[in-house]
Order: C-alpha cells, then structure tokens, then sequence
C-alpha cells in the first residue's frame, strides 16, 4: 500500500487548472496548519499537492492513497486537516473520515468528491466531515474551503442542490419538531453557529458576552440532544438553516 511522507514545503508550481491566493493568514511566519491529502489518483494527488505546497498556511505533511492508509498516517502525525476523497479503494472516505474523527477529535474533514448527489452528502456529513466540495469546483474553491473548514466553520459546496440535501437530512436522527424547544435567542445562536459564525462573531453581532452566549449554545445543544458543532450542522439542514439566500 503506497504512502508518501513529505518534508515541509514542496517548491513545485501549481499545474494548469488550479488556481490560488499567495496572501494567507500564515503569511507573516506562522507555522502552516499540517494537513494530509488522501486521493487514490496519483496525478490528481500531484497536482493537489503542487498547489498546497504554494501556499504558506498550508503544509502537506503526508498522502495516502486509501482510507487505511489515511487512518494510519493520521494517527502517527496527528495533522490539524485532512483533505479526504470519498471514492477510495477499500475503505470509503466517509468511513475514513468517521475513523480520523474518533481517533483525532479536533481534526478538520474536508471531504472531496465527483458526485453532487445528496444521499453521499449526508453519508460524509453524518461521519464527521466538516465540508463538502465538488471536484468540479476545486480550481476556484479548494483553498477558501480548506481554510474556512480549518477555521472551525462548515462549507458545503455553492453549486451542491441543497434543498435535495435538506430532504435528505430530514430522514435521518434530527426529527425537525425538537426547535420548538428553543428559545428564540438559543435558536438565533444555533443557526448562527450552523453557519460557520465563530463564536467572537455571534457575540459581537448579538451583542452579548462570551460567556452568555456559551450558555445559549450549551442550553440549545442539550435541549436538542446534539453533541458537537458538525450534530448542529446536519441539524440545521433539516431546518433549512443553510439553504443559500
């Protein structure tokens, strides 16, 4: 099974296709969120890499070519983000990226993949996955996606049918009857936070202080039975909290 491990900023150019700011929040010294690429397609895989590797907030410190593979990199390098296929021989991505989850909680997913239909979404959503991006659309959103799923926010691709998705979501474990249970300020919280606000955001928009705003969030997140921000995410499909404007 092939595995690459790379030292710290390759110097190749980025390949006719993709495309990429070099301003980035890392471009005054920082030191570079660690990520892993998994994609089973040698030349793709190259490619991504060509392009990250321009970028001096992103630091591809591995690639695998399968979900195992992946799972085992993840737990010897411990990397901030993973930029995971789904169609991958073996192990799925959606199983992978359910494995990182358990073994590194505060990884970040950002799932890739050729498919737009909305029963995989949920399939990746449901694992843990942070972002879902469609191949098709990595020229011009592969970086803004890995750097807001980085940040602590969700993406979902802009071109994805989210209504077929919010239908989806609304056959699964999040019954959409539990928002009445919700106060307004504690509903005005959670939609917030399902839409990729960092909490100082919700607090200066809401004008409330961080630790009231956390008693929102910790009221509305046990109200509704959910325990992390991507529970919250699938939740809020349901609702159609994130259908676009």
């Amino acid at each position: 099974m092939h595995v690459a491990v790379h030292s710290p900023r390759g110097s190749a150019p980025p390949p006719t296709g993709f495309s990429g700011s070099a301003n980035s929040p890392a471009a005054s010294g920082s030191q570079g969120l660690r990520l892993l690429l998994v994609d089973d397609h040698p030349i793709l895989r190259a490619g991504l890499r060509a392009l990250l590797s321009t970028q001096a907030d992103l630091d591809v410190v591995a690639e695998a070519e399968s979900g195992e593979a992946a799972i085992r990199l993840g737990r010897e390098l411990r990397p901030d983000l993973v930029l995971l296929d789904f169609s991958l021989p073996g192990m799925c991505g959606a199983d992978a990226a359910r494995a990182l989850k358990q073994e590194i909680p505060r990884i970040r997913v950002l799932a890739v993949s050729v498919h737009d239909d909305p029963a995989i979404v949920r399939r990746l959503l449901e694992a843990g996955a942070d972002g879902y991006l469609l191949k098709s659309s990595a020229s011009d959103e592969l970086l803004p996606a890995l750097r807001k799923v980085a940040a602590g926010m969700s993406y979902l691709d802009p071109s994805l049918p989210r209504s077929s998705i919010a239908a989806s979501m609304r056959r699964g474990p999040y019954p959409g009857s539990k928002v009445e249970v919700l106060s307004e300020r504690e509903a005005e919280v959670s939609r917030l936070l399902a839409q990729g606000l960092t909490m100082k955001e919700i607090a200066q928009q809401l004008n409330v202080s961080p630790r009231t705003l956390e008693t929102y969030r910790a009221r509305a997140m046990e109200k509704l039975g959910l325990k992390s921000r991507a529970d919250l995410i699938r939740y809020a499909m349901t609702r159609g909290w994130l259908a676009a404007d």
